[in-house]
């Protein structure tokens, strides 16, 4: 029996007559987008097929699919590192793969799509990738050899954190600094304060960023459904009295909640329901059931043993006043360090609050350690900013910032994100802030801890307790940096991360991933931020569609291309391509380096020539550090290092070859033999350079354009092939 999602009888993989639809999307990896496009669009035209293809990058979604371009599709292909919205393709076959599938495996993909099975909504029903990986249903998208599930799901809930700890943390800072009063209590405001309500708006932020974690955890694994039980979990984790503890489980609690409640609506997912159930599943039996499953569950069963933690900590602890003053020191800044608002840190807070008037050495060493996880976080994207994609390092600043005013929290974002790494290295550095303030005899008169009490002059010793902390940030931070050059720690780009997340972003906000969300299949993905869909143009993308038109007008496709080519000769002008940004100054028609490195360099030099940049060597670091995100070898003997930086005044473009080529960590494993590089201002880095790299993307996909590139005698006809680029 015929499936109403088969394609017409007698058609096939090689034709004739399938009408397919593509998505394609990285968080960051902005020209895999538009390469895998290109590639999907070309494979269907050799095989007799038509195909549409919309792209999401960093510059929204284009050529967006319509109502009726859906409803007449034989097949849709998904791929992408970031996670794409199934529920339009509802009743149609969909097959979901990593966007370096789309690029490699174009024709092979176009095959699978017409077993791939149909998706009937809510994440279920999803095809298998060309290299043979499961790919899950809902947000967990991508697939290929990208980043786990996992990884991509915590990924995306760290993007969706990270503004409601900045929001939450700043105006809770300035707050504090601008309305606050050092009292027995700690630092106050007053009621009747202006700042008061200002802090208490901070607080509802803060208060939030444990439960978006969570949630958005849950929603890249399960789609929307498992939004609610998500965020709900994630709102019991943080308040311990509903589970008779006097602290909330934290971010780690946020964590466990996020993943139950994704993996949990996954399973109930696959429960077969009547058919008239099946249209409020998803809106209210879903959510219902997971929601109270969960929360009970949290409540009943692990909210019991995090109370127990809670008390015997701080027996224990209560057992060690009498103990060696940097001893203490040491235990106290490693559980201060440790969850950072958690039980465990909250346990050694209320330590020593509850001494202030007795032994205030005790909160002295608190308040030493308090500090150090967003002030060492925040120096080690200072220190070495090409290990941090842009939205870790704006969120640094913020933890600076924080950590000035004793909000641990600032560096929850970066121990979510690694925890492996980064809490290591917040509770080595707490350790030694402790470990000093003991011995010294550092007293903090107020439950409060950071620089900000020193200045209130709330703390004895003062001398010494900026010693603490100054060497406690910088063991942190080195630490950090230590543990992630060893670890390969940098984000990578293209993580759904946000989506931001997600990506996303890739993940992702630049984030996102990030891929995507934001991992990435092939090239490397990092925490991206959401993407936001723009209105795409309706065309058929790249040379694919240029041939069609071409025979839609009755001109023969060599005759046509001929021609339009001729024309974009033609309209170079003084020597200039790419809109200005690539001309005769920025050509090299053989690169002198045999490294990666030594070519970004060189490349480097080249744009200098030019008198558009202000700083080669941050040039370099910049271009460095978008390396450490992800490799920019694109594969097909193609790499495109790209940097948005002030380093330079306007944005510049150069374009280098390589006859023996330069090993790039390409995802095919050629080396580079035609190298650009891309440097845009930070001002004009939202659309531009994004352009630039959509246009070469597309262009580049084509072996004849490539062919005649390489082949080009000198700079002059190098920049006539380049010239139709526009």
């Amino acid at each position: 029996m015929t499936s109403p999602a088969d394609p017409p009888n007698g058609a096939g993989a090689s034709g004739p007559g399938l009408k397919l639809l593509a998505v394609t999307a990285c968080p960051t990896g902005i020209a895999h987008t538009y390469m895998a496009a290109e590639k999907l669009a070309q494979a269907a035209e050799s095989l007799g097929h038509s195909m549409k293809v919309e792209t999401q990058g960093s510059i929204g979604a284009e050529n967006v699919l319509s109502d009726n371009d859906v409803s007449e599709a034989d097949g849709i292909i998904i791929a992408a590192d970031k996670d794409v919205d199934r529920s339009r393709f509802v009743g149609k076959r969909v097959l979901v793969v990593g966007v370096a599938d789309g690029i490699h495996r174009p024709q092979l993909l176009i095959g699978q799509v017409l077993d791939a099975p149909v998706y009937e909504g809510d994440g279920s029903g999803a095809g298998r990738g060309a290299s043979g990986t499961a790919v899950s249903g809902g947000g967990g998208g991508g697939g290929g050899k990208g980043r786990s599930v996992t990884y991509k799901a915590l990924m995306n809930g760290v993007s969706y954190m990270i503004p409601f700890v900045v929001v939450g943390g700043l105006l809770i800072a300035v707050s504090l600094a601008l309305g606050g009063d050092t009292t027995s209590k700690g630092i106050v405001i007053p009621d009747d304060s202006f700042w008061k309500t200002v802090n208490d708006i901070g607080s509802i932020g803060f208060e939030l960023m444990i439960p978006a974690l969570s949630g958005y955890i849950a929603y890249a694994i399960a789609d929307r459904p498992a939004l609610v039980p998500g965020m709900v979990g994630g709102w019991i984790a943080a308040h311990g009295e509903l589970y008779d503890s006097e602290a909330g489980a934290g971010f780690i609690g946020a964590i466990v909640t996020g993943f139950l409640a994704g993996y949990l609506v996954l399973w109930i997912k696959r429960v077969k329901v009547p058919k008239f159930v099946q249209p409020i599943m998803p809106i209210i039996v879903i959510p219902i059931v997971a929601t109270s499953a969960l929360g009970l569950f949290f409540i009943y069963v692990l909210g019991e043993p995090i109370s127990w933690v809670f008390e015997q900590l701080t027996d224990w602890l209560g057992g060690l006043t009498g103990t060696s003053a940097a001893v203490l020191g040491i235990i106290l800044g490693l559980m201060i360090a440790f969850d950072m608002g958690g039980p465990v840190n909250k346990t050694a807070f209320l330590f020593g609050a509850g001494l202030v008037s007795k032994n205030p050495e005790v909160m002295g060493a608190c308040a030493a350690a308090i500090p150090v996880p967003p002030l060492g976080q925040g120096l080690a994207t200072l220190l070495r900013r090409r290990m941090f994609d842009d939205q870790e390092r704006e969120t640094g600043l913020a933890a600076l910032f924080m950590g000035f005013f004793g909000i641990t929290e600032g560096a929850i974002p970066f121990a979510a994100a690694r925890p492996a790494r980064v809490i290591p290295a917040n509770m080595v550095g707490g350790a030694v802030a402790g470990a000093i303030a003991g011995v010294a005899s550092v007293e903090d008169n107020v439950p409060h801890g950071g620089p900000i009490v020193a200045v209130l002059g709330a703390v004895g010793g003062v001398p010494m307790f900026f010693v603490a902390v100054v060497v406690g940030t910088a063991v942190t931070a080195l630490v950090t940096i230590g543990l992630m050059s060893v670890g390969g720690g940098a984000v990578d780009s293209g993580t759904a991360v946000g989506g931001v997340g997600a990506a996303g972003g890739a993940g992702a906000v630049v984030g996102g991933a990030g891929a995507a969300a934001g991992g990435s299949s092939g090239a490397a993905s990092r925490a991206a931020e959401p993407v936001l869909a723009g209105v795409g143009s309706g065309e058929r993308i790249g040379e694919a569609s240029d041939a069609a038109g071409a025979r839609k007008a009755g001109v023969p496709q060599t005759v046509a291309a001929e021609i339009g080519r001729t024309a974009d000769v033609e309209a170079v002008s003084a020597g200039q391509v790419l809109s200005g940004y690539l001309t005769e100054q920025t050509v090299k028609e053989r690169l002198a380096a045999d490294g990666k490195d030594a070519a970004i360099r060189e490349m480097a030099e080249l744009l200098a020539a030019t008198g558009k940049v202000a700083d080669a060597e941050e040039l370099v670091r910049a271009a460095f550090a978008r390396e450490d995100q992800g490799t920019t070898g694109l594969g097909e003997e193609i790499a495109i290092p790209h940097a948005k930086t002030d380093a330079v005044t306007a944005p510049v473009v150069g374009f280098a070859r390589s006859p023996e080529g330069i090993e790039w960590g390409a995802p095919d494993g050629t080396k580079a033999r035609l190298v650009f590089m891309i440097a845009v201002p930070e001002a004009d880095a939202g659309d531009e350079h994004l352009r630039i790299l959509a246009l070469l993307s597309r262009k580049l996909m084509a072996e004849e354009f490539r062919e005649r590139l390489l082949g080009a005698g000198d700079v002059e006809g190098i920049l006539g092939v380049l010239g139709e680029i526009e």
